[in-house]
């Protein structure tokens, strides 16, 4: 009898560390590729594309990053039964530091702005914009709960530059023409 008691009481055991050990490996963020379809709570991100520029605007309006403005393009569909507001996104460098998204979308196109409230079964496509240095980055996509509370998953944006191609290289027989 007494065998049957402690057999029972180690089964508890292990099925008790089996649930911790499964509810561990959820709450885990995992980390995606950019152009995975990423669904935290009710929201549902694509991360399409990222740009790096040094400046934005034109003309009388044209401002300088401090850094580096790194553009991310991302669609965000609420899949849920109530409005979600998706807060200010950030991304995270090799190194644990994070970054906040800009305030400010002055000069960028498409800008998704500050106040994002996603209706449900709404889709919004739109970029955000960092002000960092130059490097590879994970961006934190939120279900929107709130600090503390909320659920969230990472996205790799890794470091890639874009050749501009509009600027073009002088030959030695345009030298002082």
């Amino acid at each position: 009898m007494q065998f049957k008691k402690s057999l029972s009481a180690s089964g508890v055991l292990v099925l008790a560390g089996f649930l911790v050990a499964c509810n561990h490996e959820e709450s885990t963020p995992k980390d995606h590729p950019m152009g995975e379809t990423v669904t935290v709570g009710p929201l549902r991100y694509n991360v399409i594309e990222s740009n790096w520029y040094g400046q934005l605007g034109e003309g009388f309006k044209i401002r300088s990053a401090q850094q580096r403005f790194l553009a991310i393009t991302l669609s965000i569909t609420n899949g849920g039964g109530s409005d979600v507001a998706v807060p200010l996104l950030s991304l995270e460098n090799s190194n644990g530091q994070s970054f906040v998204e800009t305030e400010n979308g002055d000069g960028l196109d498409n800008w998704l702005g500050l106040l994002r409230n996603v209706s449900p079964a709404q889709t919004v496509q739109g970029k955000v914009l960092f002000d960092v240095p130059l490097g590879s980055y994970k961006l934190r996509l939120t279900d929107g709960a709130g600090a503390g509370v909320d659920k969230y998953s990472w996205v790799t944006i890794p470091l890639h530059i874009d050749t501009d191609t509009g600027v073009q290289t002088p030959t030695p027989g345009d030298i002082g023409k």
